[in-house]
């Protein structure tokens, strides 16, 4: 027994220390971005990126909070956008996954091959623009952003394989206490879905929050963009007025495209980095269900 305990403390040792060291290195990268944005531009061209920053500047973040109130609205309506279409997705996205998995529901087979097979063929660019801007006048409107990330297959697929772990005799005594459809999914099937809900619910939020291919499709006449997109024009308005200058008397300290990029993306996944350890616990156990019952 004493052998088999101490065979197990060297186990679980070199296991955390393991797990330490690639917490480290995957740490490492984060930490160099955050002092890159604190750098200034010319270490970071001539030295390259540090653990600790080197020649302490803030020259990055003054450039992305040049106009601090298109920066709020940009992280109001970000925030909003994620907020909103997490909530309504999860709740559309965990309706379809229970109708499709029930079995009285004759459909569910047609409709789930329909959904599938959006997977592996789709319209392409041009006939989705001209959809959503020419039939649904979704340009210069914030809807064109909002409802094509509002639900996924592989996220309905997902919920679908959790829902099948329920037993379906609580769908049946919910019927014979003389409950609907809608009461059943609400009181007693929604409730037992909180690993499933916080997994689907990160990667909507992440899809919502890291969005900015559409708003550069359908967004142009817009006082506030998505926080993505307006850190993009940010990024690119900065090169674009370094390459402009390259001959002029101008020195590279004052633009610092390099630090800025650092400075936007410490701006971007902040507050998500913070989200991530509430629903660590769930996400973990969601994905573990989902595969193991696909």
């Amino acid at each position: 027994m004493k052998h088999q305990d101490s065979s197990m403390v060297v186990i679980k040792t070199i296991s955390y220390i393991f797990i330490g060291l690639f917490a480290i290195f995957c740490l490492i990268p984060f930490l160099m971005m955050v002092s890159g944005s604190f750098s200034s531009e010319e270490v970071i061209i001539t030295k390259g990126l540090w653990i600790l920053p080197r020649q302490f500047s803030t020259e990055a973040y003054k450039l992305a909070f040049a106009s601090p109130k298109l920066l709020l609205g940009s992280y109001a309506l970000t925030i909003t956008l994620t907020v909103c279409g997490t909530s309504l997705g999860l709740f559309l996205i965990s309706m379809t996954g229970y109708a499709l998995q029930r079995r009285d529901f004759f459909l569910r087979n047609k409709i789930s091959f329909f959904i599938y097979f959006t997977t592996l063929f789709s319209g392409g660019l041009a006939p989705t623009y001209l959809w959503m801007s020419k039939y649904l006048h979704l340009k210069d409107n914030y809807l064109a952003v909002f409802l094509p990330l509002l639900m996924s297959p592989w996220l309905i697929f997902l919920m679908k394989n959790f829902i099948k772990s329920i037993p379906f005799e609580i769908t049946e005594s919910g019927k014979i206490d003389g409950a609907g459809d809608f009461r059943i999914f609400v009181s007693l099937i929604l409730p037992t879905l909180k690993p499933a809900l916080a997994t689907v619910g990160l990667f909507l939020a992440l899809s919502y929050w890291n969005e900015w291919y559409n708003a550069m499709l359908y967004l142009s006449n817009k006082s506030y963009y998505p926080l993505q997109y307006f850190l993009y024009r940010i990024i690119n308005m900065a090169n674009y007025l370094k390459q402009s200058t390259a001959g002029a008397q101008v020195t590279v300290g004052n633009l610092p495209s390099n630090t800025l990029k650092m400075a936007t993306a410490v701006l971007a996944t902040g507050p998500i980095v913070f989200l991530y350890p509430f629903v660590q616990k769930y996400f973990i156990s969601g994905m573990t269900i989902g595969a193991v019952k696909g």
